[in-house]
């Protein structure tokens, strides 16, 4: 592989290649050179809830305090081979991730390629900090934007997508059950306006989802992408399918949110939540829905995300297919089809090798050996 001003210029036998005199020459036995991979469900700016709760995070970590620690897990996930996040949702952060992405893209600090969501969008009064948790006058940080009604809602794509969002994030359902269980948060109507008010500004929506309500509101709106979506129903799925949603199925966070409360140890009998989140991607794999590769990472250790890869295979993805996820499906996700995602002449030189052959054992993608983007190699042998 020849590359060239960032790109990749050839790629083949050696002795076909027009190489110039003085290239650097890196040579990788016994390695698998693969595209740079992709995680399209990502959080820098948290870190795992057994070291600091999701509400401490939120109401007692500064936004420059944790807008340096995010600097220190893009580096971390860049030294793992990953090369391009998409990052939904700041988490009470504001638009610390603008900041981070600018960075990244000046050379200040290492880290993949940003898509970013800002803030992401919830109901009123339906995300955390939990007001019932706290003294009723006290103004509470809020972990993303509340709104209420229409007007609200496309306001707030207005306001999010004029500071910078690449992506719209919403919240279709939470936790806002009598008896703490997940419920649609946003009327039909709302989610339309806030899908039509996105797509005119040539943005893409995702759209958090766990319950069946919350996925065929937000599918019949016409997001582009559904998170989670652990209580999908078959009909749901088909649905989805023939409108060509996109499914991430974040099939680490569930483990390790069982590791964190309830006392899971990996191997394992798996927990409810675990089994919940098995069965909605064995399901939507039976019935076509497209299955891009997305973590949740945040909610575990950043440079860890190859957990996700490992459970696509685990659950009934061959190493192939998973591989497939995390680069040309997530990249046309991205609508970086013709871009990122393969190693093909012109596109640009993100690729990583790694000891080993990942298409037949997925976890070669731990033994990283050589990161490059941009043609910029950040890890070598």
């Amino acid at each position: 592989m020849l590359i060239s001003g960032g790109k990749i210029a050839a790629v083949g036998p050696a002795d076909k290649l027009n190489i110039p005199a003085g290239a650097e020459r890196i040579d990788l036995p016994d390695a698998t050179l693969i595209p740079g991979l992709m995680d399209l469900h990502s959080h820098v700016l948290l870190h795992p809830y057994n070291e600091t709760s999701w509400d401490d995070q939120v109401l007692k970590e500064s936004v420059e305090y944790r807008t340096l620690l995010a600097a220190r897990h893009a580096a971390a996930t860049l030294q793992a081979g990953f090369t391009t996040l998409r990052d939904l949702g700041t988490e009470g952060a504001l638009y610390a991730d603008v900041a981070i992405k600018k960075a990244i893209n000046d050379g200040v600090i290492p880290g993949p390629r940003l898509f970013i969501a800002t803030r992401a969008i919830v109901a009123s009064g339906s995300y955390g900090p939990s007001p019932r948790s706290y003294r009723d006058d006290v103004d509470l940080p809020r972990g993303a934007q509340e709104v209420t009604g229409i007007d609200e809602v496309v306001r707030a794509v207005r306001e999010q997508g004029a500071r910078g969002a690449d992506w719209i994030k919403v919240y279709a359902d939470y936790r806002t059950g009598v008896d703490g269980s997940s419920r649609a948060t946003f009327t039909q109507a709302e989610l339309n306006a806030l899908v039509q008010t996105a797509h005119e500004s040539g943005r893409k929506v995702a759209a958090h989802a766990s319950t069946d309500e919350g996925m065929r509101r937000a599918t019949l709106a016409g997001v582009d992408t559904i998170e989670h979506g652990y209580g999908g129903s078959e009909a749901t799925f088909k649905l989805m399918a023939e409108k060509h949603v996109v499914y991430f199925p974040t099939l680490t966070a569930p483990e390790a949110t069982s590791e964190y409360f309830q006392k899971y140890q990996r191997g394992g009998a798996p927990t409810p939540s675990m089994q919940a989140a098995a069965r909605a991607f064995q399901l939507a794999r039976k019935l076509g829905v497209t299955i891009g590769n997305g973590s949740d990472v945040g909610v575990f250790a950043h440079g860890d995300n190859a957990r996700e890869l490992e459970w696509l295979v685990r659950l009934g993805m061959t190493p192939v297919e998973a591989l497939r996820a995390a680069t040309v499906v997530n990249a046309a996700v991205l609508q970086q089809g013709s871009a990122l995602g393969q190693i093909r002449e012109g596109y640009w030189a993100d690729v990583v090798a790694v000891q080993g052959d990942p298409t037949q054992d997925i976890g070669a993608l731990r033994q990283v050996k050589l990161v490059m983007k941009g043609g910029t190699i950040f890890h070598r042998p």
